[in-house]
């Protein structure tokens, strides 16, 4: 299962890159990279929102601040200064 959240994290910031130069700048670089082969265009789309998807189902399970558990520190050293 880490493996699939790895790439689904990876895919999902490709698309929020993508989405971002959309926004800001007009530019699309999936079309860009992909256009000249429409389906695999197409392709990427889906495999971003599949990923959106995914991370939603397990984002709760991942995520250790809505899971409600704190993040664990280091233990703190009960020994003096040393000199």
């Amino acid at each position: 299962m880490k493996a699939v959240h790895a790439v689904s994290f990876a895919l999902v910031v490709v698309g929020a890159i993508n989405w971002g130069l959309v926004g800001l700048f007009n530019f699309n670089l999936v079309e860009l990279v992909f256009g000249a082969v429409p389906w695999l265009e197409r392709l990427i789309y889906v495999l971003v929102g599949a990923a959106g998807v995914v991370l939603i189902a397990t984002h709760k399970g991942d995520c250790t601040v809505c899971a409600g558990e704190r993040a664990v520190k280091p233990a703190e050293s009960t020994a003096g200064p040393t000199v």
